[in-house]
């Protein structure tokens, strides 16, 4: 509105310029006539100061040059009027100033209407003979400046009329759909999170609601995952609480009289807080996983970590009947991570395949691919069902469905690798074999160092 008012304001100077400047030109061309009759004369060489003057004040000459808007006023060189035209009454046009040959000025009739004056000075031979005032009423110009003020006025109204009217629509389709969405966010809590949108815009608003509905979708993801973590922690946390607690009240009521009972409670006891434990630290370790900035990381061998690994797990698959062995990868791989998160990883994979199977081997394998490094722990053990495959990484999730505890375990094993190998920009899966048992594959952004690099003999 303000650009349409300085456009408006601007449009009326630049119509009365103009009508100005037609004015100029209008008195220009009587100054010029005056000049071709003063030139006339001259070229005959009859123009003496008194002749030219009597021959320029002529008053029916001045009547010819002057109109119904126009003035002609004849002066001495010395600004004595001495003629002017009979339209002009008592009105009296100023004197040139001394060494001025032309100008104009603005100046007002006798009726107090505005005039565009011209002062001209002929001269012959270098001495001036005459001095011309024509004056060009500007009462025509003022009326037209006011009619086209007046239409650009009507015309600006307008335009701000439909400039509100059009930025109140504007405003009314960009804002209440915001609105309408603050109302969405500020309804939904941890219990309405089914709640979406849906809305069908093809606009930025469109885009917003849509990316505020996949907002929904993970946060109702991520608080089902929590609440199904709290039941499962509860479910895992309770038995081994109620078997602390009935050996307790075993011991408080028969530990003194019966000491094979108290030794039984007591070895409950210590086995369930062990338990407890184990799972305590297991969370722990998730917690640490998912803060992963907050790990520090530096350049990794993997094959002594596995190496490593498989070295101290033998003794534990011998107990079980298992052949244990590695198969390492030639020079290399390197990645950059946590040493002690890598060797749980590596770790909690041995331990579950030597869990799960009865008999034949588990191997740990290392190999170097463009760009990443694969850990893969195969067994021969009693396999993955194709649709727990996905599972297998849940928190708590145990191979049954009723939770066995025919194998130990507190099921946040795959849990912990899956955080790990995220935390290190990594992905774990899991597939069953061909020829029976299963084999977990860790895939993690290689170090790429150059032969003979000072960093190589570092890390080795």
């Amino acid at each position: 509105m303000v650009i349409i008012a300085i456009g408006a304001f601007a449009i009326g100077l630049a119509f009365r310029s103009l009508l100005i400047e037609q004015a100029k030109a209008g008195i220009t061309a009587t100054s010029d006539e005056i000049a071709r009759v003063a030139e006339a004369g001259n070229a005959l060489g009859f123009y003496d100061q008194a002749t030219a003057l009597d021959a320029l004040a002529n008053k029916e000459q001045l009547d010819q040059w002057a109109s119904t808007t126009q003035y002609v006023q004849i002066d001495t060189p010395e600004g004595y009027p001495i003629g002017k035209s009979s339209n002009m009454g008592d009105l009296r046009l100023g004197a040139l100033p001394p060494g001025i040959d032309q100008r104009f000025t603005f100046a007002r009739d006798t009726d107090g209407v505005a005039l565009l004056v011209l002062d001209r000075k002929y001269s012959r031979d270098g001495k001036p003979i005459v001095v011309a005032h024509i004056a060009q009423r500007l009462d025509i110009v003022d009326r037209e400046t006011r009619r086209a003020q007046t239409i650009l006025i009507y015309a600006a109204i307008i335009a701000c009329i439909a400039v509100v009217i059009a930025s109140l629509f504007i405003a009314r389709s960009l804002v209440d759909p915001i609105v309408r969405l603050t109302g969405a966010m500020e309804e939904i809590g941890s219990e309405k999170l089914d709640r979406r949108l849906r809305w069908k815009r093809g606009d930025e608003i469109g885009r917003l609601a849509a990316t505020f509905d996949a907002m929904l979708d993970r946060l109702q993801g991520a608080f089902a995952r929590e609440r199904q973590f709290i039941s499962d922690a509860s479910h895992e946390f309770k038995t081994p609480l109620t078997v602390i607690n009935a050996n307790a009240q075993l011991i408080r009521r028969w530990g003194d009289r019966d000491p094979e009972v108290r030794a039984e409670s007591l070895d409950a006891i210590v086995d369930e807080s062990a338990r407890l434990a184990e799972m305590v630290g297991g969370m722990l370790t998730l917690a640490k996983a998912d803060s992963g900035d907050q790990i520090p990381k530096e350049p990794l061998a993997l094959n002594p970590l596995v190496a490593d690994v498989v070295a101290h797990a033998r003794d534990r698959a011998a107990q079980s009947g298992l052949e244990l062995r590695a198969e390492l990868a030639p020079d290399g791989p390197y990645i950059l991570g946590d040493s002690p998160l890598i060797r749980q990883l590596i770790n909690n994979l041995v331990d579950n395949a030597i869990k799960f199977t009865e008999e034949g081997e588990v191997v740990v394998s290392v190999r170097q691919e463009p760009g990443t490094a694969r850990i893969s722990v195969s067994d021969t053990g009693i396999g993955i069902a194709p649709e727990t495959a996905e599972r297998l990484f849940d928190r708590f999730f145990r191979g049954d469905p009723s939770h066995s505890r025919a194998i130990e375990g507190t099921g946040l094993g795959l849990a912990i690798v899956r955080s790990i190998a995220r935390v290190h920009g990594g992905t774990v899966s899991a597939a069953a074999r061909p020829d029976g048992g299963s084999v977990f594959t860790v895939t993690l952004p290689a170090l790429e160092l150059p032969p003979g690099d000072p960093l190589l003999t570092e890390i080795q």
